[in-house]
């Protein structure tokens, strides 16, 4: 059963609608993706730590590692959209949702690659960027942070060091320019049969007309997270663990990337949605 209020993609290709959303429909992007997660607790999950264990693998081969790690986030977020799907119909939740819009046809498949390729090389030269304003500090923390133990003070070094915040907010505005023509991108190429121009000119042009929603969007993250830290850091200092907080930074983060992958559906079903699509025996969901 679909959550009420949202238009449904088509499971097949179509041309698809570009609407208009209100700003408060960002709140329930949030909680519309808790809640089909919670369905589905255990494979979404599940999807998410294969995707990271595949990841991590994929960046130990020399030189073309990083830039494949990096060329993978767009099939990251559409699988997750095709598995969404999927659930909402009553469907299978499993990683191998990851390549099924690989099986496409050969068009859309050398559309998603190329999507794929650009947005790999266009984080790996934000990556260049910002390691060249810290001075080469960001590429130390990142080699610091991937040891798994790391020295407080050899942290606090590399943090004090000139240009490490500059990079750091160079990354994060970057990036997030970044974001905006992918965001829907993947889909719209999977869904829509865009050309790869096509979807990435659709997906800032939605984002844009969603700004207001997308603002909302954030803005209950933040919210959610807070929260969260608030109330673990409460309740561990009244059971004398303050220490025991920090264990909760791992399956905390875990969670919350994997609500925000579920989330990536309702954004998009709300921003080009209009058609309901068809149940596995041909009959349209209930809504």
């Amino acid at each position: 059963m679909a959550p009420a209020g949202h238009d449904l993609i088509p499971t097949d290709p179509m041309p698809l609608q570009l609407k208009k959303v209100e700003p408060a429909r960002g709140a329930r992007w949030l909680g519309d993706a808790f809640a089909l997660f919670a369905r589905r607790p255990l494979a979404f999950t599940a999807m998410f730590a294969v995707f990271l264990f595949a990841a991590l693998a994929v960046s130990l081969l020399p030189l073309v590692g990083g830039v494949l790690q990096m060329m993978s986030l767009p099939l990251l977020s559409l699988g997750f959209m095709v598995a969404s799907q999927s659930a909402l119909f009553g469907g299978p939740v499993t990683p191998a949702q990851f390549i099924e819009p690989l099986r496409a046809d050969p068009a859309r498949r050398r559309s998603l690659l190329l999507l794929c390729l650009i947005y790999g090389l266009a984080a790996i030269a934000i990556l260049v960027i910002c390691d060249w304003v810290s001075g080469g500090a960001m590429q130390r923390l990142q080699e610091l942070m991937a040891q798994g133990t790391v020295d407080q003070a050899e942290l606090d070094a590399l943090m004090a060091e000139p240009g490490v915040t500059a990079a750091a907010m160079l990354a994060l505005v970057l990036g997030s320019l970044l974001s905006v023509p992918f965001w829907h991108a993947p889909a719209l190429v999977h869904w829509g049969q865009q050309s790869v121009a096509q979807s990435l000119f659709s997906s800032t042009l939605a984002v844009w007309r969603c700004k207001g929603a997308f603002f909302v969007y954030g803005l209950a993250w933040f919210v959610v997270a807070t929260v969260f830290g608030i109330a673990a850091a409460l309740v561990f200092s009244v059971l004398g663990a303050h220490s025991a907080a920090s264990m909760l930074a791992l399956p905390a983060g875990l969670l919350f990337s994997t609500v925000f992958y579920v989330s990536l559906l309702f954004t998009f079903n709300d921003s080009f949605g209009g058609a309901q699509g068809q149940a596995a025996d041909g009959e349209p969901p209930a809504a």
